[in-house]
C-alpha cells in the first residue's frame, strides 16, 4: 500500500514581508533626508526658487546727492541798492479818494541853456501833500554829466519845512517805449538834502509828454499825493526834473 504513494518534498515558502518593510524604511529615510535638505536650503537662502513663500523684497534706499553749501562772495565794490519794495504784511489805511490834481503852472523861461528853468506848483486839495516841479540842468548837482544824463530828483519836507525821511516815492509809466517802475525812499540821495531822492532815467536826454508819473506815499505806504504826470525834454538845461514834496497836514 505504501508503494503507491510518492513523497514529494515540501516547497519552502519565501517570506517577502521583511523585504517590503526594509524598502519602505529606506524610502522613508530618504524622504526625511530630502525634506531636511529642502528646509535647510530654504533656511540658508530664503529667496531660493524652492521657497513657495519667499520674504517680501526690501525697498532700495534712495540715495540723494550730498548737498554742499557754497558761499557767494559779493564783489568788492558791491553796495546795497536804494530800491525798497513795500512790505506785503503792511495793512494800508483807509483808501483816500483820489481827485485830479489842481495844477497852477508858473513857468519862467530865460534865454540861454544854463539858465532855462520852468516850475509848476501842484496841489491836490484832498491829499495831505503838495508838490513843486522844477526843470533845471543836471549840472547843478552832477557837474560831470552835462547832456549825458536824464533823471528825476528832489526832497520831501514836513509841515514845519524840515526834511521828512523814510517816505516812499514811486515812479512809473513809459519812456522811449520802455516801461518804467521805480521805488525809493526819501533820504537815499543826500545831494538833494537830508530827505533827498533820485531816479536815473537815461544816459542821454529824451523828450516825452505826460507818459511818466510820480507819487508820494508815507511810511505806511498810504498815498500822500495823486499820480503826478510830467514831461521830459531834450534840452540840456531841463534834463533834471526836480520835485519838492511838502506835507500840508
Amino acid at each position: 500500500m505504501m508503494d503507491n504513494f510518492e513523497f514529494k518534498p515540501e516547497e519552502s515558502k519565501v517570506n517577502r514581508t521583511p523585504l517590503i518593510w526594509n524598502i519602505l524604511t529606506v524610502l522613508i529615510v530618504l524622504g526625511i533626508l530630502g525634506v531636511g535638505f529642502y528646509y535647510l536650503s530654504i533656511f540658508a537662502n530664503p529667496n531660493s526658487p524652492l521657497n513657495p513663500f519667499p520674504p517680501a523684497s526690501i525697498p532700495t534706499l534712495y540715495q540723494t546727492a550730498t548737498f554742499t553749501s557754497t558761499w557767494i562772495q559779493q564783489p568788492a565794490t558791491w553796495t546795497p541798492t536804494n530800491t525798497i519794495p513795500p512790505e506785503a504784511s503792511r495793512t494800508k489805511a483807509p483808501t483816500w479818494t483820489l481827485l485830479p490834481e489842481m495844477v497852477t503852472p508858473s513857468v519862467t523861461l530865460t534865454p540861454g541853456i544854463t539858465s532855462t528853468e520852468s516850475t509848476q506848483t501842484i496841489t491836490a486839495t484832498t491829499m495831505p501833500a503838495s508838490a513843486v516841479v522844477t526843470y533845471i540842468p543836471s549840472t547843478n548837482f552832477h557837474p560831470d554829466k552835462g547832456c549825458n544824463w536824464l533823471g528825476v530828483g528832489g526832497k520831501v519836507l514836513g509841515t514845519d519845512g524840515k526834511p521828512l525821511i523814510n517816505q516812499y516815492i514811486q515812479m512809473g509809466g513809459t519812456l522811449d517805449a520802455k516801461s518804467i517802475n521805480f521805488l525809493t525812499l526819501s533820504s537815499t540821495a543826500s545831494i538833494y538834502g537830508a530827505s533827498g531822492f533820485e531816479f536815473v532815467l537815461s544816459d542821454h536826454t529824451i523828450a516825452s509828454s505826460q507818459t511818466l508819473w510820480i507819487q508820494l506815499f508815507d511810511i505806511n505806504f498810504k498815498p500822500m499825493t495823486n499820480k503826478i504826470y510830467f514831461d521830459t525834454y531834450t534840452d540840456c538845461a531841463r534834463n533834471l526834473v526836480m520835485f519838492t514834496f511838502t506835507k500840508t497836514r
